[in-house]
């Protein structure tokens, strides 16, 4: 392959990459302005944090991919969709990473106590 022929692959790939987190978006998250909605509910749910839960969805896939790469062709999904989800799991991931931390409370000091 050409470094051509990649650049375009990968231009389509990342169009298929944000439709595809647009169409689970709208599957799994149900709330249109938290990209993380389901991970929360679910982490929640098994009192884990939301990056567990995702990095189990991710794993998954990788599970699958590892079949493939193993010789393994009767699967449900095309491998190639696989990979896609991947991508998605891990651009969900860094959108994780980039989250302020939620701050401490502050606390304000009057004479020996703290409130």
């Amino acid at each position: 392959m050409t470094q051509k022929e990649m650049e375009l692959l990968i231009n389509g790939l990342f169009e298929e990459v944000q439709d595809m987190r647009s169409a689970g978006q709208k599957e799994y998250a149900q709330e249109e302005d938290n990209a993380f909605a389901n991970f929360e509910r679910i982490s929640g749910w098994l009192k884990r944090d939301k990056k567990e839960v995702l990095m189990v969805y991710l794993m998954k896939h990788v599970d699958g991919i590892c079949s493939w790469i193993n010789g393994h062709k009767s699967q449900r999904e095309d491998v190639t969709g696989r990979i896609v989800d991947c991508i998605v799991y891990l651009c969900l991931l860094y959108g994780m990473s980039q989250e302020k931390e939620p701050k401490p409370p502050s606390y304000e000091r009057i004479g020996d106590h703290v409130i």
